[in-house]
């Protein structure tokens, strides 16, 4: 009797199949339907083909297009044919890499003499359609190193030979579909012919790995789907996106400005913008108050030892300022990359007991980081930020509950803005170089986060590579109104600057003890979050959010006084609202009040201030009827104090 090997199933179930069992023989076990639109399998945290014999016991999904890992393999495989359509019509193009990315694909290719442009790239398209109709399979050949190096001496490739160089020679696999072999680790789908429909978005100039020195490629970014009308929804959701654009929105709005003067991606908050981000951070701050954090305020500069001491100087030196050397002495200082470095040393300023644990300092702290020009982009990217940052020193055996309030505190705030949440445990791999501490700890802190999550009824996937240098991480994706994903919130927890910055409690057997760390921010960043969160309400905020909540228009100059009279008892109730005395017409404030996304306006002419009513107009609905003013106040109090969200 064959060998069994025993698969476990994602709702827990086991079943034994013969070792050397295929992916597809295993989603055919369950039903044809299944193998039909299967794409992939994932064995544990490994994607693989689906006619890959298994080999071993593991943890099973059936990967289809509605899964991550589906649409990954997918979009894998569209950018081999992408690079199949580039060798039929560039004979001579030189191939470097070609991954998938989160919304699609790209391939860094040098096109040597010729020139490719944006008008090329419907006759590429239709050159992968045509490919993909003829449903050739790829297939998976492993090779020596020897072999894969002659091969692309053959062809004359210099960037694959340079990526043959780097790998261990027992690991070294080509894929071949058509007339197309190409350096890769896999997966892929079964054949070309699940491509329905592809739309090539832009070309961009890429350095060969990223670096300046070397040769600029043209890099080819694409999206693939397995249905046309997928394909139209996505050209759809693109429209809507450049609708809800934070840059365009963020000027209209006047929530921020770009001024090459500041400095490029240096923003500064407008006042709108800083009522906006006032209210987020009054917002978490209560939160943060219920749950005994303690505020602090740390410099925007510190000592170069602090950040050796922490490790961020050295592992994060290309995305950092250049140390500032100061005093005859050249002490050097460096603009703060990071908080936590401060928060360590707030934490060893006094002997601290097991009876002060746990200890959660918190901060929005402004830290900076020199992005390339050419990844600047709005808000969403800049130079200068503020991070929602906060660390949680803690005994290990205070370690889970602590985990447990952060993931409720994270889950409370993106609960309230209605945004979707997915959930990814972030492990280290195999690349040791990457990261620091012990390993003993790396293994503990990845068994505790997994503990939390199982015991929580989490639904999470585990993603290996992208930890942070010093420890595991639980990274909450949202999902916008239109659908798209956005990291955001993160929680790290971290044995390895216990080590480095030596922090120490006494326990209860008056012996010393290192505590844990929980790094959180659940916005992440100010700015980042900010311009989320204009795309995902497409500026109109919810009226707690709003930076004017109210407007009142008079009908003419002979009711002002009441309108400030309404404006005055309004503000004593704290709402942010503006009276409109201007000499234009009616009409012409309403629209104006419109464009600006006001949430409430408030007519008043004769009958209201006889009658000590308001008019009122929400916006995007218009006339909502007549109230009486005291109970209007009522309504727009009861719907701020409960950070009610409209429809978006």
């Amino acid at each position: 009797m064959a060998e069994q090997i025993t698969i476990t199933f994602p709702d827990g179930s086991e079943k034994q199949f013969p070792k050397g069992t295929t992916g597809r023989e295993v989603a055919e076990s369950i039903s044809k339907g299944l193998a039909r639109e299967a794409l992939s399998i994932t064995l544990d945290d490994e994607i693989m083909d689906l006619d890959r014999p298994i080999n071993r016991d593991g943890t099973i999904t059936i990967n289809t297009w509605d899964s991550e890992d589906g649409k990954y393999t997918f979009w894998h495989s569209s950018a081999h044919v992408l690079a199949e359509a580039i060798q039929e019509l560039y004979p001579n193009a030189k191939f470097a890499i070609g991954p998938p990315v989160e919304n699609g694909f790209y391939y860094d290719i040098d096109f040597g003499d010729q020139t490719v442009g944006e008008d090329d790239l419907e006759k590429i398209e239709n050159k992968m359609i045509e490919l993909a109709r003829e449903k050739n399979e790829f297939t998976r050949k492993p090779v020596s190193k020897e072999e894969a190096l002659d091969f692309y001496k053959d062809v004359g490739n210099e960037y694959k030979i340079e990526l043959i160089e780097d790998l261990e020679a027992d690991n070294i696999t080509f894929y071949e579909q058509g007339d197309f072999t190409d350096l890769c680790r896999g997966p892929h789908i079964p054949d070309t012919g699940r491509i329905k429909a592809v739309k090539l978005t832009s070309l961009a100039g890429a350095y060969w790995r990223g670096n300046e020195n070397n040769e600029q490629l043209t890099r080819i970014y694409g999206i693939s789907f397995p249905k046309q009308k997928l394909l139209n929804q996505y050209i759809e959701q693109v429209e809507e996106a450049k609708k809800r654009d934070h840059k365009k929105l963020g000027k209209e709005l006047g929530i921020y400005m770009i001024d090459p003067m500041v400095g490029q991606g240096l923003p500064v908050w407008l006042p709108n913008g800083t009522v906006l981000r006032r209210t987020l951070e009054a917002f978490l701050r209560e939160e943060q108050k219920k749950r005994g954090y303690q505020e602090v305020i740390t410099p925007h500069i510190g000592n170069l030892e602090l950040y050796r001491t922490s490790g961020h100087f050295p592992y994060y030196r290309e995305s950092q300022y250049n140390p500032i050397e100061m005093g005859e002495d050249g002490e050097g200082y460096l603009l703060k990359p990071m908080n936590c470095p401060h928060h360590h040393r707030i934490y060893s300023n006094e002997l601290r007991s097991y009876r002060d644990l746990p200890m959660r300092l918190a901060e929005f702290g402004s830290v900076y980081r020199y992005e390339q020009s050419g990844e600047l982009n709005g808000l969403s990217r800049v130079r200068g930020f503020t991070q929602d940052d906060a660390h949680i020193y803690c005994t290990h055996d205070q370690l889970k509950d602590e985990i447990i309030n952060v993931i409720e505190l994270t889950e409370l705030v993106f609960g309230t803005f209605e945004m979707p949440v997915d959930i990814r445990l972030s492990y280290r791999d195999d690349n040791e170089d990457k990261y620091g501490g012990a390993e003993e700890f790396w293994d503990r802190a990845e068994r505790e986060i997994k503990e939390v999550a199982d015991e929580m009824d989490l639904d999470y996937k585990v993603a290996r590579g992208e930890a942070s240098f010093y420890g595991p991480k639980i990274d909450f994706i949202i999902r916008d109104a239109i659908g798209r994903k956005w990291q955001l919130g993160t929680i790290q927890v971290d044995y390895v600057m216990p080590e480095r910055f030596d922090l120490t409690y006494v326990g209860s057997d008056n012996n010393k003890h290192r505590p844990v760390i929980i790094h959180r921010a659940p916005f992440g960043s100010m700015e980042r979050f900010t311009s989320i969160l204009i795309e995902h309400f497409a500026g109109d905020f919810p009226v707690w959010l709003a930076p004017k909540q109210v407007q009142i228009i008079p009908v003419s100059d002979d009711f002002n006084e009441y309108a400030f009279k309404c404006a005055s008892k309004l503000k004593e109730e704290d709402v942010r609202v503006e009276v409109d005395t201007r000499s234009e017409p009616m009409g012409g404030k309403i629209r104006d009040a419109e464009t600006s996304k006001v949430p409430y306006m408030l007519i008043v002419g004769g009958d209201e201030e006889s009658d000590g009513t308001v008019s009122v107009r929400r916006h995007k609905e218009g006339d909502i009827g007549t109230f009486d003013f005291s109970e209007f106040i009522s309504n727009l109090t009861t719907e701020i104090d409960n950070k009610e969200v409209p429809e978006h």
